[in-house]
């Protein structure tokens, strides 16, 4: 996965935006057809556009917050705050999105509600669609243009990527297409049959979608802020890079932290050469350092402790 970060880092603050521009611009639609209607898998997609909403806010406050340099409080900076409200973002399409939609659709199969004129929805679905589309096709451009630059498939980027931000949009605009077309579908057997069941149906089957998404970003940030290691053929590489350094006998210990996109700190215990001075050891490590951010420009900090090997080992 390369450095995980580097260029293109800071479009994602853009590609958030112009998510969020699309998801606020529908969610009032949604909501008008969705109470003309009468279909609660049309007001169920204007809660999901409505969290996507809060959502996107709370990205782009995580793209801020993380951003704030270091200072003698937080010498390490304040990468890992971006997680936090990734994390809210999560829990807020959860709550905002998925839990309304499944209670909705609930209530709409319960009470046997039957629809009313769809021909608002379709425009508005239509309408959504094409908007929801442009989003998540900036959002793909960011991701492709990325995982190229790293050499991997675009899923494996999605799947490592500490840009959450990126990883959120991607995967909630994906989300949205596959709802609004659950949406459309619901509103088409109602049409067809008179019966209230199909639009409930695809009310709940939007807000399992809205809960699956929910997880899988909510358990991404989890990880990102207990910490997470670089993958494992990164090490390896960083472990080739520093046992490739002539005063460097071996690598006894790898400690890696993604600390955010594009801030990736390295500390490890090493092994010099017994004959080696002090001047030479300095001069391994300054090399040690410069070789790693050529390698993976991502690394901010590099930490090497001179360390005898333990008998037996």
């Amino acid at each position: 996965m390369g450095s995980l970060g580097g260029p293109g880092a800071g479009g994602s603050a853009f590609t958030v935006v112009v998510a969020a521009a699309a998801n606020l611009g529908v969610a009032l639609a949604k909501a008008v057809a969705g109470v003309i209607s009468g279909s609660s898998a049309m007001l169920s997609e204007a809660g999901h556009s409505i969290a996507d909403t809060i959502t996107e806010v709370l990205l782009l406050v995580a793209l801020k917050r993380g951003k704030k340099p270091p200072d003698e409080d937080h010498p390490l900076g304040h990468g890992p705050e971006r997680y936090i409200w990734a994390l809210l973002a999560s829990v807020a399409t959860f709550v905002g999105g998925g839990v309304f939609a499944v209670y909705d659709g609930i209530h709409a199969l319960t009470h046997g509600e039957r629809p009313g004129d769809p021909l608002i929805s379709y425009i508005v679905l239509a309408v959504a669609f094409v908007l929801e589309g442009l989003s998540l096709r900036t959002g793909l451009k960011q991701a492709t243009g990325r995982a190229r630059h790293f050499r991997v498939h675009l899923l494996r980027y999605l799947q490592h990527t500490p840009d959450t931000a990126v990883k959120a949009v991607v995967m909630e605009d994906s989300a949205a297409l596959v709802g609004l077309a659950l949406a459309a579908l619901g509103l088409l057997g109602g049409q067809l049959t008179g019966s209230g069941v199909w639009d409930g149906a695809a009310s709940i089957l939007i807000g399992l979608l809205l809960v699956l998404v929910a997880f899988v970003l909510g358990r991404s940030n989890t990880e990102l802020l207990i910490g997470r290691a670089l993958p494992a053929p990164v090490r390896d590489a960083v472990r080739r890079e520093l046992t490739g350094i002539r005063h460097i006998e071996s690598v006894l210990e790898l400690t890696t932290l993604v600390q955010g996109p594009g801030e990736i700190l390295i500390a490890a215990k090493v092994d010099f050469r017994g004959l080696s001075t002090s001047d030479e050891i300095e001069s391994a490590c300054e090399e040690a350092e410069s070789r790693l951010r050529t390698l993976f420009p991502a690394v901010k900090r590099v930490y090497l402790d001179p360390t005898p090997p333990r008998h037996g080992d």
